[in-house]
């Protein structure tokens, strides 16, 4: 797309700049923040203003009925990005219509429901009405006029409804509004008080021929219509309804009198409705490419010379020269969000109307609207969630956005991470998958809780981080001589393998375990393992060897005669390194040389036996 060609508009910031000093901001995803700063224009510095003030661009992210606007939408996207490419294009353009009618049933239920602001919604609408009847459910010659006379009694819903108030009423034909009603809508002169007059008008209505139909030829149609056109001048010509005014009136408003129909500028409302009914009793069968010459002279003729076009004409008028990009460069500019542009581009473009257009930084037209949407629903705190599927359908830039932006997703619950952290998972993000696990273990380890700190470390296969906390636990063992967390101990399965400590700590709860279960055997052999692999801390060494000591007590001989000079050794290891210039508690060394020199003596005894 091309520079904006249109002046920005200005945000006044309250109190900002007050004491004449120079600002700072800071961008963030989807705001600015704007703070005074120390320095002024001229003169000494001097404290500036103690507040921060957040500039939003796309504050409809945080209007509650909007967010339903944005759910519901999220849904009809997916499902148009499911569609396969295989079908036939006869099928597919009545499913694109189909969710074009989805998208717009969309936002008539949030205008319901919206109170204020529906203006908004109400142009939305229309335009993207508009864009269904033109561009995607197109229609031919003839078929083209019907398409846009929905359009506009869609939009113009007034008209029935003075049609019903004046029709509903002791007198209709005496009703203030009854000649506004029959000049909107003529059909309603055949059911109430007839003068002579009115009557031969309403039969010459009667075989008025101002509407295609299929069931014959355009040819055919066109001749009709020309010899009816045709009879309605030769009636104006030869002053057949010049006794009353109002006949008169609707009889040039049949044979398209410009001067008559911009008469009833107030009836119409608006220029479209103008163009339409102009189109109607003049052009019947008007053809797309001739268009955009009525669009443009029904609009001068009804705003005339002083009149300046809003932005929603500048649109529409757009639209009917079937300037799709403009249509969509003007509305980025005139809506104060994306959600309107990207999800109607998503849509033609799959209808293949803008594969020609892209943009000079790579990205397709697109994928840049819906990367700008999705960007602005990240920064709102339970919308996030649907930005993720919008940039799982941008093939180029979509996973690097989604990379950058689910890093700045504040992780304020578990609950949360775990969400975030399966959205990473599911997407091979892993990276991100360690960065959010680290910081979820520390966090975890600074409140104490070691378990949660320990699964985390070993999610983000943090093998430094998880010796830490594997100390950590141990360092809680000595001082409370029992184990937390057992159900996570218990089944740390292979991740024990991510470090030497966490092996350690998973293999002496298993013997614990063990022990506590009574199989004493299987205990005896994981402890000694332990000690001679010299992956326990030294400061449990003494710890471990007391352990023995149960075993060692035992009336059956646990330990072998090779085990238990294996037992020495360490002791005198654990002794002689360790504790050599401490005081090491001589009554617990004695006791383990004791029970270590009588379980040999038992062990030699029993294997002797065994041999003899």
């Amino acid at each position: 797309m091309e520079e904006v060609d249109v002046e920005p508009s200005t945000t006044l910031i309250p109190s900002a700049g007050f004491h004449r000093k120079h600002l700072g901001f800071e961008w963030g995803p989807g705001d600015l923040l704007v703070y005074e700063t120390n320095y002024k224009l001229q003169g000494p510095r001097s404290a500036g203003s103690p507040f921060v003030h957040i500039v939003r661009r796309d504050e409809d992210i945080c209007s509650p009925i909007l967010r339903k606007l944005f759910n519901e939408s999220h849904l009809i996207f997916v499902g148009l990005q499911k569609i396969k490419e295989d079908i036939p294009s006869k099928n597919k353009k009545s499913q694109f219509v189909s969710i074009s009618k989805n998208y717009r049933s969309v936002i008539r239920a949030c205008m319901e429901e919206l109170q204020q602001n529906v203006s908004i919604l109400l142009a939305i609408e229309l335009i993207w009405n508009l864009c269904e009847v033109l561009f995607i459910d197109t229609a031919p010659a003839g078929s083209l006029l019907l398409h846009l006379l929905d359009w506009v009694r869609l939009h113009k819903s007034d008209v029935d409804a003075r049609a019903r108030e004046v029709l509903q009423s002791d007198s209709p034909a005496q009703h203030q509004s009854y000649w506004d009603v029959v000049r909107n809508t003529k059909k309603k002169l055949k059911s109430h008080h007839m003068t002579p007059l009115t009557l031969e008008l309403v039969t010459f209505i009667k075989h008025c021929h101002y509407t295609y139909c299929r069931t014959q030829t355009l040819t055919e149609f066109e001749v009709k219509w020309r010899h009816w056109h045709e009879e309605c001048d030769r009636c104006l010509q030869e002053n057949t309804f010049a006794s009353n005014r109002h006949l008169e009136t609707i009889c040039k408003i049949l044979v398209g009198d410009e001067d008559t129909l911009l008469e009833q500028k107030e009836l119409l409302s608006t220029w479209y409705h103008f163009l339409v009914t102009r189109l109607l009793f003049t052009h019947p069968t008007i053809k797309p490419p001739d268009l955009h010459y009525y669009a443009q002279s029904s609009m001068n003729m009804f705003l005339g010379p002083r009149a300046s076009p809003e932005p929603l004409d500048i649109i529409l008028l757009s639209a009917f020269e079937f300037d799709l990009h403009q249509v969509i460069k003007d509305c980025s500019i005139a809506l104060n969000n994306w959600w309107f542009v990207a999800h109607l581009t998503d849509l033609l473009d799959h209808c293949k109307l803008l594969q020609s257009h892209n943009l000079h930084f790579g990205s397709n037209l697109r994928e840049f609207l819906v990367l700008e949407y999705a960007s602005g629903l990240f920064t709102h705190h339970s919308l996030w969630q649907l930005a993720v599927d919008y940039f799982d359908h941008c093939p180029e830039f979509g996973r690097v956005y989604l990379e950058l932006q689910i890093e700045r997703v504040p992780l304020d619950t578990e609950r949360k991470a775990i969400k975030v952290l399966r959205i990473c998972e599911d997407r091979q993000m892993s990276e991100q998958v360690r960065s959010i696990c680290k910081i979820m273990a520390k966090r975890a380890l600074r409140n104490n809780r070691l378990g949660s700190a320990l699964s985390w470390s070993i999610r983000a296969k943090d093998a430094a981080f998880a010796t830490l906390i594997s100390e950590r636990f141990l360092q809680d063992y000595s001082n409370k001589g029992s184990f937390t967390d057992l159900d996570l101990l218990d089944n740390l399965g292979p991740a024990m393998l991510l470090s030497d400590r966490l092996t350690f700590l998973g293999k002496y709860r298993e013997f614990h375990r063990l022990y506590g279960e009574k199989r004493f055997s299987e205990a005896a052999r994981l402890l000694l393992s332990l000690m001679t692999a010299k992956i326990a801390p030294r400061s449990l060494w003494m710890t471990l060897l007391t352990d023995a000591l149960p075993l060692l007590e035992q009336k059956e001989v646990i330990f072998s005669v090779d085990q238990t000079y294996e037992l020495m050794s360490c002791l005198e290891d654990c002794f002689s390194s360790v504790f050599q210039d401490e005081d090491i508690e001589s009554t617990k060394t004695e006791l383990l040389r004791l029970a270590l020199a009588r379980n040999l003596t038992m062990a030699i005894v029993k294997e002797g036996t065994i041999e003899t």
